[in-house]
């Protein structure tokens, strides 16, 4: 056996070493190589640590991450869902401005369409349309008439049928409120039975919505309203029965008076032809056709130049004859379900002429 060279007491015996099992033999001998180590340089700098830190993908942390990271796609979802929700409703709002708006068709100053509530029903046209309807009362050599007429400006401009005023020497015009003005007749035109009136001194009246003729369909339903015999204001309502049916009436002026509404000389309805027969009456030899919209809504006597409404509160026609039972004259008159009127495409076509006073 080999001795050492060196001199006894010369180094100092070596320290009693640890035993470690053969499982973890390696790691537990590096630790207690680093507590040695920190024990060495202790003061000097910080020791370093004996274990190291957690990592996150460790058991412990890993619960807190995965909560962490789970509270942030329901946080972005809700924040999604709020913004979505605010353009929705703005969009919403946007589309129900623009169909609040109503049909875009009509011509003159909007606003007797019906409100959205409303629609497609006879109390919400009758609330609409109707300011815009008026009672005229006409006076002649020949008698007196009563008809009704439209009002298509804020300024006082009226829509009626030339028979109502054909010939009369004196025009008076009653409101729905109530009010009467006195009227010049502007222009007429007794090839279509139109004419146009106007009132003196009139601001800021209901405009009627012209609408279009074109999109009427037999089936549509319709409203009247007109002034039969000398009742302001009333409201029938039926169906389109028929299109484009051609209606003959006078276009001489003496039997334009007298022949609608109270009061007349000589009694009996405007006289008109269909189908080759004579209604109400002999048409004379002074004629003219056009091309009618039939209804079943009651029209009576009064009711010429009034208005013919579809449900959207727009003026679609003119009423201007009505079928009389054989016999029957005067107020003992009554509808029977056959009313005719002009369309409203035709008075739209022939206003610039009777605003032009071109009586021809």
């Amino acid at each position: 056996m080999t001795e050492s060279p060196r001199r006894s007491g010369e180094y100092p015996e070596p320290e009693q070493q640890p035993s470690y099992g053969s499982g973890d033999e390696a790691r537990q001998r590096a630790r207690y190589d680093a507590d040695r180590a920190a024990q060495a340089y202790a003061g000097a700098y910080p020791p370093p640590p004996v274990y190291e830190p957690a990592h996150p993908g460790t058991p412990d942390s890993e619960p807190r991450a995965g909560r962490r990271r789970a509270k942030r796609p329901v946080a972005l979802l809700a924040a999604v869902a709020i913004v979505a929700a605010a353009i929705g409703g703005g969009a919403g709002a946007f589309a129900r401005g623009l169909t609040d708006n109503g049909s875009g068709t009509g011509t003159g100053v909007t606003g007797t369409n019906v409100a959205q509530s409303s629609k497609g029903t006879v109390s919400g046209v009758a609330q609409a349309a109707s300011p815009s309807i008026v009672e005229i009362s006409a006076t002649s050599a020949s008698g007196a008439s009563t008809g009704s007429g439209v009002v298509i400006t804020g300024d006082g401009e009226i829509i009626t049928n030339n028979h109502v005023v054909s010939g009369a020497s004196s025009v008076k015009v009653k409101l729905s409120d109530g009010k009467t003005y006195t009227a010049d007749v502007v222009g007429t035109d007794p090839d279509k039975d139109l004419a146009l009136i106007k009132l003196q001194g009139a601001t800021g009246l209901k405009a009627a919505t012209l609408g279009s003729s074109e999109d009427v369909k037999v089936g549509d339903q319709v409203v009247a309203i007109g002034s039969p015999e000398g009742l302001t204001g009333t409201v029938t309502s039926g169906i389109v029965s028929a299109l484009d049916r051609d209606v003959t009436v006078s276009k001489e002026e003496d039997r334009g008076q007298g022949q609608e509404g109270q009061g007349q000389q000589g009694g009996g309805q405007w006289p008109f032809e269909f189908g080759g027969q004579e209604f109400n009456g002999d048409t004379g030899s002074s004629k003219t056709t056009y091309k009618a919209i039939q209804t079943d809504a009651s029209l009576n006597p009064g009711n010429s130049g009034g208005a013919l409404i579809n449900m959207n509160g727009e003026i679609i026609g003119i009423n201007s004859a009505m079928y009389a039972p054989s016999g029957a004259t005067g107020s003992t008159a009554g509808s029977v379900g056959l009313g005719f009127a002009i369309p409203v495409d035709t008075v739209k076509a022939d206003l610039a002429k009777l605003r032009a006073r071109d009586d021809e």
